[in-house]
């Protein structure tokens, strides 16, 4: 009896449990271009577009189809000639929307047509397929399994036969590499690409190399491995693919950053759920009669702080439960202000609006000082020193949906029971207490690699 598995079966394997979480199924040659039940016009379409249409009719009732088939030219036919951008800019509008404008009498009004539903889960269309052929401008290329929302080709999953000692998950690697330039339209829309041989599976970016290729290790957040070490396909297919988890992934864990070239970053498990699991606690302590203490945050170094944080903003300011707050992103050096500050000025898509840096103590008192609502503002802790003449730091808002954010905690958040300077005989304070009086009602959390739990040094 033959009981080694192949490549075949791993993929089938990986499909029913597609199945079990609640996507529809339709093998790719069943969809082709002149079969009996085709959803493509040809095999350069990569796009299901009849499903996108349907969706888009659905999910934005009162826009007329005119409308509809005047925008959706956008993500059919972007005019680009590489990858990246493309993928940028068409992320933005299913995170987004299509704009499009309509007249209300003589004034010009602003809309945005919906491509995912992200509130409600079941509003959408979930699909695996598998063998899609798609033909770039040379060759013909047969990816083993695409996920579509919406007709939208999110997810491109390579497998290799884990009983050939001569494929492992890189040969899959190395075959996306081959996809991206061989048939480049499948991944214009792209959200991650998946690798597995059944032992070994792991997820990516559009722009990651082996090294950013990750396991995605829970289901629920709380168990690791819940299957056991060497079922990582159903872990992360359960896991990542869930529909409630894919759709946040999909909306706030995609970050891109530009320096000479765009680099894709996508959130791993870990980043994931304490991102969740934070914004869950902020809501909590926010509330008026909530304690204001939103947790700590313990990172290992290299364990991505810098794109969590950007994330966790990224939820924040669109959690409807907080009413438009206010973000303090509060660091110890100038330099890692400098850096933070970069990052987040990059995910401006994720962030929907523009950080501030608070430039000096008087600025920070100024960006602070009864600011209504809403804003990322970014200062060093120092900013929070007195003035010449003041015993207290003033008052700058009572708002309860203020959050403040510090890095490297450990090093700054201390000082609240204060010290007798021997020359003055005073009773001097650290910044953090000076940084409480500014903002009494506030919800503190902190980030750190390293808490300190000692009297009045409590991160």
């Amino acid at each position: 009896m033959n009981n080694i598995i192949n490549e075949e079966q791993i993929e089938l394997q990986g499909i029913n449990w597609f199945k079990d979480i609640g996507y529809q199924y339709k093998n790719g040659y069943d969809i082709k271009p002149g079969a009996t039940k085709s959803e493509r016009e040809d095999f350069k379409q990569v796009i299901l577009k009849k499903r996108l249409l349907d969706s888009i009719k659905r999910l934005n009732p009162d826009v007329s189809e005119k409308i509809i088939t005047n925008s959706i030219f956008q993500i059919l036919s972007p005019n680009y000639s590489d990858i990246l951008n493309c993928n940028r800019d068409t992320h933005n509008l299913i995170t987004k929307g299509i704009q499009f404008n309509s007249m209300q009498g003589d004034q010009e009004i602003g809309h945005r047509l919906k491509l995912i539903d992200f509130d409600n889960i079941e509003n959408n269309d979930w699909l695996v397929v598998n063998q899609l052929e798609v033909k770039g401008e040379k060759k013909l290329r047969r990816p083993d399994v695409v996920i579509f929302v919406n007709g939208l080709p999110l997810s491109v999953i390579e497998f290799k036969n884990p009983a050939d000692i001569k494929a492992d998950i890189w040969s899959a690697f190395n075959q996306l590499q081959t996809y991206k330039y061989d048939i480049p339209s499948l991944f214009y829309t792209n959200i991650n690409l998946v690798i597995s041989d059944g032992v070994e599976t792991r997820v990516g970016s559009l722009t990651a190399d082996q090294e950013r290729f990750m396991r995605w290790r829970t289901i629920d957040g709380e168990k690791v491995d819940p299957f056991g070490q060497h079922r990582d396909l159903e872990t992360l297919i359960k896991g990542l693919f869930d529909k409630k988890t894919f759709l946040q992934f999909i909306k706030n864990f995609c970050i891109f950053e530009e320096d000479r070239t765009i680099i894709k970053k996508i959130a791993e498990y870990h980043q994931y759920h304490a991102v969740r699991k934070a914004v869950e606690r902020i809501v909590s302590s926010c509330k008026p009669d909530g304690d204001k203490k939103g947790g700590v945050v313990w990172h290992t170094q290299g364990a991505g702080k810098s794109l969590e944080m950007t994330c966790l903003a990224g939820k924040l300011i669109t959690e409807t439960r907080l009413e438009n707050p206010t973000l303090l992103m509060v660091t110890d050096r100038q330099d890692l202000d400098g850096s933070l500050f970069d990052t987040f000025n990059n995910a401006g898509s994720l962030l929907a609006e523009s950080p501030v840096k608070a430039e000096s103590r008087k600025d920070l008192r100024e960006q602070l000082n009864n600011k209504p609502s809403g804003g990322i503002v970014f200062t060093t802790i120092h900013k929070f020193g007195l003035d010449k003449g003041e015993n207290k730091f003033p008052k700058l808002t009572d708002r309860h949906n203020v959050v403040v954010i510090c890095d490297e905690a450990h090093r700054t958040q201390y000082g609240f029971k204060g010290h007798l300077d021997k020359k003055t005989g005073e009773i001097k304070y650290g910044l953090a207490k000076s940084m409480r009086d500014a903002l009494p009602n506030a919800t503190f959390v902190a980030f750190t690699g390293t808490p300190i739990s000692k009297d009045d040094r409590d991160t």
